[in-house]
């Protein structure tokens, strides 16, 4: 049994900076949804924000949850397709995810100086490359201390973004409710000169958008405590809190405003037209940490499918080495330089590449799971979604194994079991005593959306 370095195992992620770390993989809070009230209106947005959780992410979560649970390894999903289907389709699924990461971490310094633009309008496009440059530094400042500093630093970033819209969200639901004769906000239900399905056509990718990543966190699977069933956990944290950050900040606001007047970057505004102009200020910088804690929580978990790569061969050597706190240090820095090169590309183009390309990924990963319940039904994690029927643990199932290979031919990473193996839910975790709820649901069973 491999020891490891002290510096190592003290900078493991635990459930809640884990939970932090996945919510800005996901979600950041309602940020870049009153573009989606405004292009789609306000009875399909609400539609889209109620039905994609249900349709899209809560079926992601379950497949994701088993996947991570059943082999918590290093590089995630890359090693779960190349488990599944051998070296040459787990590459692909790594250049496909490293392809969409150039896009997707290309929107969050356009969201930024979104925001930036309420305190400083008109800034030309240098200014607004160095803003960008220097919160993709800032960001790699952050992630060079290592996993657990993101992780903390997430957390925080999670109550100071939310704050603001909890201040928001109760003053327009008093008002509201303070105003009988102010209806539910789903009309009209479709934009003026679309029909219902035309608007459904637009607004769903960026419906997707914020309810998708739940995979995103699986790449620092070998970086998490105990992570066959702290991730499953995570997900079942993370898809309500998203869920509900939505609905309940959008909804009452809907209530109270405009739809007309919902469009990208429009938080301040509506907050300052429900409860004043120092609520607005509040927003906007929210808005701007917002998009820095996204990026710096997506540049962790990005910049560890270079690594992987490389430790498998298949890129540079240098890209594989790691500091004495398991930080890869050369593929952060590498990340950031290519982040740098693609950001303040057109956001509109961004969404739909990013999510063709996700969508691609993530059937690959659909396929690795069915691909090995049927090659190797005995390996299993703490979580495990129910077969119809009921799935049972027959005699010859077993737990997956330190000494597990991920891959076939040089496979690198281990597969931990952690825990006894769950049937239909994540059962308690080692060392869940009579004082620990053990989670016995799958988890979005009672994110969630963007997985009790």
């Amino acid at each position: 049994m491999t020891t490891e370095p002290p510096a190592v195992r003290s900078s493991r992620l635990r459930l809640g900076p884990l939970v932090a770390v996945m919510f800005f993989t996901v979600s950041g809070g309602p940020f870049g949804l009153e573009g989606l009230v405004g292009s789609v209106g306000p009875g399909v947005a609400l539609l889209l924000l109620v039905a994609t959780p249900l349709l899209y992410s809560v079926p992601e979560t379950l497949l994701v949850g088993e996947l991570a649970s059943m082999l918590p390894a290093e590089g995630g999903y890359y090693q779960w397709v190349k488990r599944a289907f051998g070296r040459f389709w787990g590459f692909w699924n790594g250049w496909l995810s490293w392809t969409y990461s150039l896009l997707d971490m290309a929107i969050y310094p356009v969201l930024l100086i979104q925001y930036l633009s309420f305190f400083l309008p008109g800034l030309g496009w240098l200014e607004r490359w160095i803003v960008a440059l220097a919160m993709i530094w800032g960001a790699t400042w952050l992630n060079l201390r290592g996993t657990r500093v993101v992780g903390t630093a997430s957390g925080w970033f999670v109550a100071a973004v939310l704050a603001p819209f909890a201040v928001l969200a109760a003053v327009a639901v008093a008002r509201w409710f303070g105003q009988p004769a102010t209806p539910f906000p789903v009309t009209p239900f479709h934009a003026a000169g679309t029909s219902f399905l035309g608007a459904l056509g637009i607004g769903v990718s960026q419906s997707i958008w914020n309810y998708s990543g739940w995979d995103n966190a699986s790449t620092i699977g070998g970086e998490i405590d105990q992570a066959s069933a702290t991730y499953p956990r995570a997900l079942a944290r993370a898809l309500p809190l998203v869920t509900v950050v939505y609905l309940l900040t959008i909804v009452p606001v809907l209530a109270l405003t405009d739809w007309t007047t919902w469009t990208d970057g429009a938080w301040p505004g509506l907050a300052r037209a429900v409860v004043g102009g120092w609520l607005g200020v509040w927003v906007a910088l929210a808005g701007m940490l917002s998009a820095f804690a996204l990026f710096n929580a997506l540049l962790l978990v990005y910049s560890r499918i270079p690594l992987v790569l490389a430790q498998d061969g298949l890129l540079p050597a240098a890209l594989a080495r790691t500091d004495a706190r398991g930080t890869p240090r050369n593929a952060v820095l590498v990340s950031a330089l290519v982040y740098s090169g693609f950001a303040l590309l057109p956001f509109g183009g961004l969404l739909a590449g990013d999510v063709l390309l996700y969508t691609a990924a993530l059937g690959l990963e659909f396929a690795a799971l069915i691909r090995l319940r049927r090659a190797e039904p005995a390996l299993r994690g703490v979580f495990r979604i129910a077969a119809a029927g009921g799935a049972r643990r027959g005699p010859g199932a077993r737990r997956a194994e330190p000494g597990d290979r991920v891959a076939g031919r040089g496979g690198g990473g281990a597969a931990r079991g952690g825990g006894a193996a769950g049937v239909s839910g994540v059962a308690g975790a080692p060392g869940d005593g009579p004082g620990r709820r053990a989670l016995t649901s799958p988890p979005c069973g009672p994110r969630e959306s963007r997985a009790t």
